[in-house]
């Protein structure tokens, strides 16, 4: 899977990379999605929100859904398929296996957040928010449809911020809506009364 992730590095991910970088770098652009990344940061975010609405019966099986859905994300992809396929980062796999330098990836030469050297297949940024707003979208979308937009400004700050592949992005996509769905179903299926008493507006 390596090989094939390699190749797809070279034929279809570097140039998008690339465009990204020659298009639509600015100063403005590089001042707001560092701030946009860190609501991604290990998903604390998102669990805080699990977390809020386990209190809050109308919604406690929604903050179920999320904590099941992170819960598997960060079981499947962080734990598992990281370190299982170990890809390199984008600027990682370009110095080591195409030499090239910091100069000739970025504009002003360097990251505009902390250097991560841990593997970049899957995004774990991405699976956490879509997972996360996936399950709000089904539940409420007052809440999700601002969930999900932040969602997709944070898979795309992966990109901006040159630390994800979009081959990463759109796996982790696709892989946070699936574990939101299970995750859904499978709070769906608990009995309430394990996680406090039943709200008259429980969901």
């Amino acid at each position: 899977m390596l090989s094939l992730l390699n190749s797809l590095a070279v034929s279809f991910d570097l140039p998008i990379l690339e465009w990204i970088q020659a298009h639509l770098q600015s100063g403005f652009m590089d001042t707001i999605w560092p701030i946009i990344t860190l609501f991604g940061d290990a998903g604390i975010f998102w669990m805080v929100w699990a977390t809020l609405l386990l209190f809050i019966p109308k919604y406690r099986r929604t903050g179920l859904g999320m904590w099941f859905a992170l819960a598997m994300g960060l079981l499947i992809c962080n734990i598992t398929l990281k370190p299982l396929v170990g890809r390199m980062r984008p600027y990682d796999f370009q110095i080591k296996e195409l030499g090239k330098t910091w100069n000739d990836l970025l504009a002003g030469g360097e990251l505009l957040v902390e250097l991560p050297h841990d593997f970049s297949f899957p995004s774990g940024h991405t699976i956490a928010s879509f997972e996360a707003a996936t399950v709000l979208l089904l539940n409420s979308p007052a809440m999700g449809i601002p969930a999900m937009i932040l969602a997709v400004l944070i898979a795309f700050s992966r990109l901006y911020l040159y630390v994800h592949y979009p081959s990463d992005v759109i796996f982790s996509i696709f892989a946070g809506i699936l574990f939101a769905i299970i995750g859904n179903l499978i709070a769906k299926k608990i009995p309430l009364g394990r996680f406090g008493k039943k709200g008259k507006y429980e969901r």
